[in-house]
């Protein structure tokens, strides 16, 4: 048995999704007094990406790539 207490919302077209707590920010880390929670499902700028499973694994890869590439045009 597997249970859900969050909703998800798409975007059309497979463009995105989200997923709703109970309040804005739940899923995020933010408490329902908008203080920060010491956990949470993802956080802006993580970045996933998914298996041949389905699975969403959590990469640094991309951050990693992206910021080399930052520090190059800084260059």
């Amino acid at each position: 048995m597997m249970w859900m207490d969050y909703t998800i919302h798409s975007l059309p077209g497979g463009r995105g999704f989200k997923v709703m707590g109970d309040w804005e920010g739940e899923v995020m880390g933010k408490a329902k007094d908008g203080s920060t929670k010491d956990h949470y499902l993802y956080k802006p700028g993580d970045v996933f990406i998914v298996d041949e499973d389905g699975w969403l694994r959590k990469s640094d890869e991309v951050n990693a790539l992206l910021l080399k590439h930052e520090s190059n045009k800084l260059k």
